[in-house]
């Protein structure tokens, strides 16, 4: 795909629409964590030895889709939230053709039960038949919301390992992601969904991603301009230190609600990330825990975090006696391990959203507050 076509793609759409968020609601211009003082009466976390860089596991058997081509067919789906107004499909079919692809709906996209888009079992079956469909080449979902998890019972795992084709979506969406590379070996992708605002910024990671087969390097966007320095995008180191492993992560609180279950990947050796919206603090520390009693945190070989939006007018000190930041709380479980982590990563429910490859194998550099990946994460 030529620049051009990027940014015509770019200057065409503009659209911005709620309903890629695990609380379904209006994406508001994210905002900067800006570091507080340490509360008094809390002991500073424990230093400890930096790990050396764990070389990933090259007995997993991996499942790489073939590159987007322009003119390529792809399918759009609806695992989660329902769908209300037709005229958002419209506009994502034509953000997505403005791309040079041409474009097919599940047959249930604009089912309705509840809140979720149709029954489990319609939602799971667009699925499967997008995979089986031998023209389209890629599976974007239109939006998250809730309701991915319900369709795992109703999917194919070995039809999707018989025919790889590009997934990708965020949010709710990562239980699928996470699901389809451990149930079927398949890279799939951390990105926009069709509902989204398809910017030049996001396409030009797909474009070098999932059409070029780059092995990209994810550096956060300069956003400066004339100031010396500027709040927006800063990377903040928790451990310095280099790892290497195959990317798994997403939504923290979707990949939590799959704790116990036979859906998530092994985590022993690789590069966890989480964003995450509409979360208090005193929530994401209690997903920590999870992840430190059920011995996620003991096995990752490194760790990142992209944007986390509180929830709008929300009061942590309201809620709680005290106050930490987000920071805080994530030295206090990672400070310990010492394995590689770093926070302010440009991924999550915001504009300027990079896609990044679930299963993919990459270098994450906390000192540089980088990732790269160290092979292609598609056929080209």
């Amino acid at each position: 795909m030529k620049r051009r076509d990027l940014v015509k793609l770019g200057l065409l759409t503009g659209i911005s629409v709620a309903g890629c968020t695990s609380n379904p609601g209006p994406i508001s211009t994210f905002q900067t964590l800006e570091p507080a003082a340490e509360p008094e009466a809390v002991d500073p976390p424990q230093e400890a030895e930096a790990r050396p860089v764990q070389l990933p596991d090259t007995s997993e058997m991996i499942n790489y889709p073939p590159a987007l081509k322009r003119g390529d067919t792809i399918c759009c789906v609806s695992p989660a939230t329902a769908i209300f107004e037709r005229s958002l499909v419209d506009m994502a079919r034509e953000s997505l053709e403005a791309g040079g692809l041409k474009v097919k709906l599940g047959k249930h996209i604009l089912d309705q039960n509840g809140y979720l888009a149709g029954t489990d079992q319609n939602r799971a079956k667009d699925i499967n038949e997008a995979f089986a469909d031998p023209e389209v080449k890629a599976i974007f979902a239109l939006r998250g919301g809730w309701g991915s998890n319900r369709t795992l019972p109703y999917l194919d795992f070995d039809l999707i390992k018989e025919n790889p084709k590009i997934f990708m979506g965020f949010s709710d969406i990562t239980t699928l992601l996470n699901a389809f590379y451990h149930k079927a070996g398949l890279v799939t992708f951390h990105g926009p969904v069709g509902f989204t605002h398809w910017n030049p910024y996001r396409f030009d990671y797909i474009n070098r991603l999932i059409f070029q087969g780059q092995n990209v390097k994810f550096v956060n966007e300069d956003r400066s301009g004339p100031l010396v320095v500027t709040g927006d995008n800063q990377i903040r180191t928790i451990n310095a230190g280099v790892a290497e492993g195959r990317l798994v992560g997403g939504n923290m609180s979707v990949w939590l609600s799959l704790s116990g279950t036979d859906y998530l990947p092994d985590v022993d050796g690789k590069i966890l990330f989480f964003e995450d919206v509409n979360e208090s603090v005193y929530r994401i520390d209690r997903y920590l825990s999870t992840l430190k009693l059920n011995g996620t945190l003991d096995r990752i070989s490194g760790l990142i975090f992209g944007y986390f939006r509180k929830p709008k007018g929300s009061k942590d000190r309201e809620i709680m006696v005290g106050s930490f930041t987000l920071a805080n709380i994530v030295e206090q479980y990672v400070k310990p391990l010492g394995i590689p982590c770093y926070m302010g990563a440009q991924i999550g429910h915001i504009r300027h959203n990079q896609t990044w490859p679930v299963g993919g194998l990459v270098r994450m550099d906390a000192n540089e507050g980088t990732l790269k990946l160290l092979e292609p994460a598609v056929m080209v």
